[in-house]
């Protein structure tokens, strides 16, 4: 399960999440920083991410074009590093589900958030 964070999200979740989610990355490491989204979920689909953003545009693509890649959408507001490092880590089990699921493209964290 590796993720790909969007913009949005601080680059230190990379290291913060390294035994979680092994192997995932900030759009900014790979030079997607200033990328469109819809680059972006070429390049996640192409290199078998998960993107993790806070704006609703991956929310948009997935409904739009289907997995892969995947997207989820952490929507928490305007919140610390911490807590969507708290996000990530209380819903792991739910972020390993969704990954092994064929035919869904969005998760919204925390659960219970859809719309």
């Amino acid at each position: 399960m590796r993720l790909l964070f969007d913009q949005n999200l601080s680059r230190r979740l990379v290291v913060m999440l390294a035994v979680e989610y092994p192997g995932s990355r900030h759009v900014a490491e790979l030079g997607l920083d200033t990328a469109t989204d819809r680059a972006i979920w070429d390049y996640a689909g192409e290199h078998g991410f998960m993107i993790v953003s806070k704006d609703s545009d991956f929310r948009q693509l997935a409904f739009l074009l289907g997995p892969p890649p995947k997207a989820i959408w952490v929507r928490v507001g305007n919140v610390s590093t911490l807590d969507i490092l708290s996000v990530l880590q209380q819903y792991r089990q739910a972020v390993e589900i969704f990954a092994s699921t064929a035919d869904e493209a969005l998760l919204v964290l925390p659960r219970g958030m859809e719309q």
